[in-house]
């Protein structure tokens, strides 16, 4: 998928140029979204998983197009080949190089017994000539000689004959073959074309479920019609789980038909830990789940499920997400960092845009306590809110009379459900599946740049 290389590079370019982070969002989006609305589907309509089968199933059907395109193609080259080095098979080709030895044998047989003919009349000619002394019996032997030779040179003959006929046979044969192989290589340039017929329908319906491409990479420019903030606890004990309040608000003065956001964490590097394009961040990463007040149980991110879907925001509408963050129980004391961010599209003028700033919300990581942990609660009403600490986050807008009533600002809460409750996870043919992967880039991104940072303070003190 064009998404998963687009996150790819974005990963590497995070992790070797830290600054990339400042400027690489965009690029997180997909090149090919959806425009059908993200409202909540009704009980009749497709659910995100079966739009995800479907879109599996698509993708399946190009990938097997490919493959078979692919196979036609060897299977002519192949074919071609042969046809040019004369490979018709070894049975044909055995046949065709004896039936000529033979002939070359034939040949010289035939020439000895037609030689030995000529000499055995000759002498027979000579013994009856006038004056000659030779007995009758010497005549008889003589003539039974010439009899012989008319014999085998009859016999080499009749073997020449032979060897002749079986050298066209074989010749037949072997052009039999070479044009066999022709007409199987005009069949195969046929089922080719047939082929690329297929691969072409077969894109064309993934792009016309996919919906065209309305947003492409480039298109996806940083916009401050969305701004993200982040709120959460200032420590983390290894081994628990602490919670984190993401807001997305609409500041533009439109509808932003397709709302998501993603988040993500990871601990940071020691200082004076060498950052390079072997620096093992996966294994920095912290695992996130979020819940919201339609989304009860905690969702982790997912490939197939990797952003939230906040849906349909108003001019100055705001949905409010849950953010759980789990730190190993071997997590080592250190610091770590929560970042969040948005993507938008707009069904009116295909627009879309990226919020302008990842929120970052720091914290430290703090030794594992001896006791057992709680479990953690299955759900966002289980979890106990943690108290707000200031965090480096894009400011959060007030919310205006024009849209979803009741909104507050970041660390508060709405009354009113955003989006009629349609925040559900997304599968990665939606319309900007930016979570669990664009959340890994982010998160290299971010530590890099936020240990750079330290770095170059820390040498300047």
């Amino acid at each position: 998928m064009k998404i998963r290389r687009i996150l790819a590079t974005a990963v590497a370019a995070a992790v070797t140029t830290p600054v990339v982070f400042l400027s690489a969002a965009p690029a997180f989006a997909d090149t090919r979204p959806t425009p059908t609305s993200t409202e909540k589907p009704a009980s009749d309509e497709a659910s995100d998983g079966d739009d995800f089968a479907e879109y599996e199933k698509l993708l399946a059907a190009v990938e097997a197009a490919e493959e078979k395109l692919e196979e036609l193609e060897t299977q002519r080259k192949a074919v071609v080949k042969d046809l040019r080095d004369g490979n018709v098979g070894e049975a044909l080709k055995t046949e065709l190089a004896a039936a000529k030895a033979a002939v070359e044998a034939a040949k010289t047989a035939k020439a000895t017994a037609d030689a030995a003919l000529v000499t055995a009349e000759a002498d027979l000619a000579k013994l009856k000539e006038t004056g000659s002394t030779a007995t009758p019996e010497e005549i008889a032997t003589a003539e039974q000689a010439v009899a012989a030779a008319k014999t085998a040179a009859e016999a080499a003959a009749a073997t020449k004959t032979a060897a002749d006929l079986r050298l066209k046979n074989a010749e037949t044969a072997f052009q039999d073959g070479r044009v066999a192989l022709a007409q199987k290589a005009s069949l195969l340039a046929a089922d080719i074309v047939v082929a690329e017929g297929d691969l072409a329908d077969a894109e064309d319906a993934l792009e016309e479920f996919e919906g065209g491409e309305i947003c492409e990479e480039e298109e996806m420019e940083k916009d401050p019609s969305l701004t993200v903030a982040l709120n959460g606890p200032k420590t983390i004990t290894a081994g628990t789980s602490a919670v984190f309040s993401l807001r997305v608000t609409n500041v533009s003065d439109r509808t932003l038909e397709t709302v998501q956001a993603y988040a993500g964490a990871l601990r940071l590097p020691e200082p004076g830990d060498l950052i390079d394009d072997e620096t093992d961040w996966e294994s920095q990463l912290i695992q996130v789940e979020w819940s919201s007040a339609d989304n009860l149980e905690w969702t982790e991110f997912t490939e197939e499920s990797d952003a939230i879907e906040v849906g349909k925001l108003v001019k100055g509408g705001s949905a409010d997400v849950k953010l759980r963050l789990t730190v190993e129980e071997d997590a080592p004391v250190g610091k770590g960092v929560a970042f969040a961010g948005g993507a938008y599209e707009t069904n009116a003028d295909d627009a879309c845009g990226m919020a302008e700033d990842v929120a970052t919300a720091h914290f430290d990581i703090l030794a594992a306590k001896d006791d057992k942990p709680s479990p953690k609660p299955t759900s966002a009403t289980e979890s106990p809110e943690p108290t707000p600490s200031a965090t480096t986050t894009t400011p959060a807008p007030t919310a205006t009379s024009t849209g979803n009533t009741d909104t507050t600002q970041q660390g508060g809460s709405s009354n009113t459900p955003v989006n009629n409750g349609a925040l559900a996870a997304t599968g990665a043919n939606d319309t900007l599946p930016l979570g669990l992967a664009a959340a890994g880039a982010v998160a290299l991104g971010a530590g890099a740049l936020v240990f750079a940072r330290r770095r170059k303070a820390g040498a300047n003190a």
